[in-house]
């Protein structure tokens, strides 16, 4: 199961907070409870009273003032907490695709097993843009966002490995283990710490390719100088091409598109779909295949830190059925839907040789991966070492 979040337990001491005087007289009628932390430390005492959603009690370590929502009280003299139903907002933006599936279901699975005492609010847009995802995590402005690296790259340089042009993943469960080995990575955990963030799960997406419009590029030259909407190494896959890379957020890229701004864009085949690229499109090419971003879920840590025992487990217990969910969502729906969308539409796939290919991979795949590795080397990263464990995973399908 879920094994990032074990990081984020706080300690015993930064549960119970001892007062100044460190003992007194039991009250009449007193009796033991026993308060238990998220990560299983517990003291006991007897109960003194309970105001304000703090427990004072009388304990061998004096008389201590214990926020409610960082303990579980066990024993009779507990008082009822009858705060109502924990409701986290959940940034995202566009609206429900195949994208966000894997929240959905695990929104649905919260509510299910908690009977709506904890829900998770999905809001497609108006929580915060895209690009500014994170930084509302690190203000605690939401729970819970998705973001994608490549909006940002200099706030997460660890993800950015996983956006490197042409690693070689073929398949979702392939992004997925990928993604899983760097997010447990120390380094990428301390990366998320900066901004209040805990990884919570990836979003695996398929190699993207480029929707274009006017006439189909019949050779390699006819991409040159042509403006291309693409993030992170997808964007350096794009400008070995001799095109130009352009960075704008999902929403934009059909206005942009539609005015010229970019001639063409690289999405995944729901992105296409979702941001109404395929109704400008004219052109698609079928096996580029220059890389993917990586989009995870982060949780604010303090949030998560407050979440009840019984919440927190029907939040993590349920992210793999979510992302089960989610795979089969984007294998059976989406991509068995995409050719037949093309061909409504007139959309001309274009098909690159093997020649072609192993002349932009040779380009491109090497250079970027050994650039990438001597930058984040010099900023501090152990980016030699998160390299290879993108390969190092890949090599054992």
């Amino acid at each position: 199961m879920f094994r990032l979040i074990e990081n984020a337990n706080r300690s015993l001491a930064a549960a119970f907070c001892v007062s100044a005087a460190l003992s007194m007289p039991n009250l009449a009628g007193a009796q033991e409870v026993t308060l238990q932390t998220q990560d299983g430390n517990t003291v006991s005492g007897q109960l003194i009273e309970f105001t304000d959603n703090v427990y004072v009690i009388d304990s061998v370590l004096g008389r201590l003032n214990v926020q409610a929502d960082q303990v579980e009280c066990i024993g009779a003299a507990c008082p009822s907490l009858d705060a109502g139903p924990v409701v986290w907002e959940v940034s995202l933006w566009g609206g429900r695709r195949a994208f966000t599936e894997h929240l959905e279901k695990l929104a649905e699975l919260v509510d299910a097993k908690t009977g709506g005492d904890f829900t998770l609010n999905l809001v497609y847009g108006g929580l915060a843009a895209p690009a500014e995802n994170l930084d509302g995590i690190a203000a605690g402005t939401f729970e819970m966002a998705q973001f994608c690296a490549g909006y940002h790259p200099e706030k997460n340089p660890s993800l950015n490995v996983l956006e490197l042009p042409f690693l070689g993943v073929q398949t979702l469960e392939q992004e997925l283990a990928v993604s899983w080995a760097v997010y447990e990575h120390p380094a990428t955990q301390a990366d998320m710490a900066r901004y209040n963030a805990t990884l919570l799960m990836p979003t695996p997406l398929p190699q993207q390719n480029i929707m274009g419009t006017g006439q189909p590029p019949t050779s390699l030259t006819d991409f040159q100088t042509m403006s291309i909407r693409a993030t992170g190494g997808i964007g350096d896959a794009v400008a070995a091409l001799g095109a130009n890379p352009v960075v704008l957020p999902a929403p934009a890229t059909a206005e942009a598109m539609a005015s010229g701004e970019v001639r063409a864009v690289s999405f995944a085949p729901h992105a296409h779909v979702a941001f109404g690229t395929i109704e400008n499109g004219s052109w698609w090419t079928t096996n580029l295949n220059p890389g993917t971003v990586n989009c995870p879920v982060v949780i604010h840590t303090p949030a998560l830190d407050g979440l009840s025992a019984e919440h927190r487990d029907a939040l993590l217990s349920s992210v793999d059925e979510a992302l089960d969910h989610y795979i089969n969502y984007y294998t059976e729906v989406t991509l068995r839907a995409w050719d037949p969308a093309l061909e409504e539409r007139g959309v001309i796939q274009l098909t690159f040789g093997p020649d072609i290919l192993a002349t932009i991979n040779s380009a491109v795949a090497a250079p970027s991966a050994a650039n990438w590795i001597i930058q984040n080397t010099i900023d501090g990263l152990p980016a030699q070492e998160l390299y290879a464990l993108v390969r190092d995973t890949l090599a054992e399908f």
